[in-house]
């Protein structure tokens, strides 16, 4: 029974995708990581090295906004670069050249007496947990051990190896239910991958690789595959996830055989979700 689910939802997927689809859309309100004192949005790699969306600050500028760092929390790293004069000692010469530097930052999550200078995150009110959608979270959190953390106004959902931590915004901030439980079973769907589990995540891949670009296939998938399963998958979701596989993959350049694959790692990964790993061994 469980196979003609996950085959059912692969055949469907590439006719979803031999139809052509709409854009991928982002399903969810959050605000871009930036400078707490300036406002200024941060630009390049911190894009990429700052996990969650929203105001950070260094440990200085938490001491002058008359706040303080949770006990516990750790810094996050952004970098920057700084002029810096060198002398040509034949010429006497001055050349000013830019010189990367680095400082350490924590997102104003992680502090006390802070208050934020954004804007509130308009959140849905009236969006409420799916319970047989939850469950499955719940249960798979309980027997693997991954940790959930959600951050207010945060505008990313991504799944840390090194902490074995899934991060979501709120619920509210998405635009349903079904569109959150979407996005958690992805990233649930990435924790599978971790070595205590189905080691499927065996080096840090590089975003827009062929590695990253599989997995992202793979976590996908499995999305729409546990989506079907708890019978909560919407046309909205469905074509959200048919969008989003679809920009994947493209980077492989082998969109039949890609996908196909993808749906087998896809298939042990909901496995181990719902609890069936057992069986399947």
């Amino acid at each position: 029974m469980k196979t003609s689910i996950y085959e059912m939802v692969t055949n469907r997927i590439l006719e979803q995708l031999e139809k052509g689809v709409i854009p991928w859309r982002k399903t969810w309100r959050g605000s871009e990581p930036r400078n707490y004192v300036t406002q200024n949005p941060y630009r390049g790699i911190n894009t990429l090295l700052l996990p969650y969306g929203g105001e950070y600050l260094s440990f200085l500028q938490v001491k002058e906004a008359g706040g303080s760092v949770k006990k516990g929390e750790k810094s996050h790293i952004i970098v920057f670069y700084k002029p810096l004069e060198i002398e040509d000692k034949d010429t006497g010469e001055t050349e000013t050249i830019p010189y990367l530097k680095y400082s350490n930052v924590f997102h104003i999550s992680q502090c006390e007496g802070i208050t934020s200078k954004l804007e509130p995150i308009q959140t849905n009110t009236d969006i409420e947990p799916i319970t047989v959608a939850q469950d499955i979270i719940n249960a798979y959190v309980n027997r693997s051990g991954v940790k959930i953390e959600h951050i207010e106004g945060s505008n990313r959902a991504f799944y840390r190896p090194a902490t074995d931590t899934v991060t979501l915004p709120i619920i509210g901030q998405f635009e349903s239910a079904e569109e959150y439980y979407s996005t958690a079973f992805h990233e649930a769907a990435h924790s599978t991958g971790h070595k205590s589990r189905l080691d499927r995540l065996t080096a840090p891949a590089a975003f827009g690789s062929q590695s990253y670009s599989k997995e992202e296939l793979t976590a996908e998938i499995a999305a729409c595959m546990l989506m079907n399963f708890a019978g909560i998958e919407i046309p909205a979701t469905f074509e959200n996830s048919a969008a989003y596989i679809k920009g994947w993959s493209k980077k492989l350049r082998e969109d039949i055989k890609a996908i196909i694959t993808a749906s087998s790692h896809a298939q042990k990964a909901t496995d181990l979700i719902l609890g069936f790993e057992a069986i399947t061994a």
